[in-house]
């Protein structure tokens, strides 16, 4: 495709020529033009702002979704993580935490959503679910930057075994304003739930990653 490889030779952020002279440079018409624009943008190569016009997207970080947490995987990749905790809580487990975690209703459970941001943008809203007497959680997941370093270094739990659901949602009015995307944009969804090496469930974690950002690898062996 001409505008795939004229996109090639651009940067991330760089802007395409309005529509009339791409498509008198590529010698196609604008409606064949919109229809590729429209199909890159879909694929995230391309972002769209309206009134504003074309631009090359940043690439897609590809995240190994393994026994590793989610700094680890950007940090092999060497990427910059950066994490806001968002908020931090004990609160009563409902229904449904308490059927992810295995765990009575009502029983207390840590609650600590962050933002992660890659390369100076929002990639991910995370709400991660803990049970257990995890003293001074909080604080020191916001000083490490890691929920998996800090329950390993801390606490002395190892994650050895995590299970991913994964789907696709849009973005909620709140999803939209943490990761800087339109409300209904689409986005991955990942819950996770994590185990030790006693099959005790450690973790629930609901992930909500930006779906022009992101793309889920899974690895497996025969």
């Amino acid at each position: 495709m001409a505008v795939q490889e004229r996109i090639a030779g651009l940067g991330p952020g760089a802007s395409l020529p309005p529509e009339r002279r791409l498509a008198a440079e590529l010698g196609t018409s604008r409606t064949t033009l919109r229809k590729a624009l429209a199909e890159l943008t879909a694929e995230g190569v391309l972002s769209s702002t309206q009134g504003s016009g074309n631009y090359v997207a940043p690439s897609k970080p590809v995240l190994m979704r393994q026994l590793t947490s989610f700094s680890d995987d950007l940090q092999a990749m060497g990427m910059t993580v950066e994490t806001t905790l968002l908020s931090a809580e004990q609160a009563a487990a409902d229904a449904e935490t308490a059927a992810h975690l295995g765990i009575d209703v009502g029983a207390s459970v840590h609650v600590l959503t962050r933002l992660r941001i890659v390369g100076g943008e929002p990639l991910a809203l995370e709400t991660a679910h803990l049970p257990g007497d995890l003293p001074g959680l909080a604080a020191r997941v916001d000083e490490s930057g890691s929920l998996y370093a800090t329950l390993r270094e801390d606490f002395g739990i190892t994650i050895t075994d995590v299970e991913d659901c994964v789907q696709t949602a849009l973005a909620s009015p709140e999803h939209a304003t943490h990761l800087q995307v339109p409300t209904s944009a689409p986005l991955l969804l990942i819950d996770r739930v994590s185990r030790d090496s006693d099959g005790r469930i450690v973790e629930w974690t609901r992930s909500y990653y930006r779906g022009d950002r992101v793309r889920f690898v899974a690895r497996g062996r025969l």
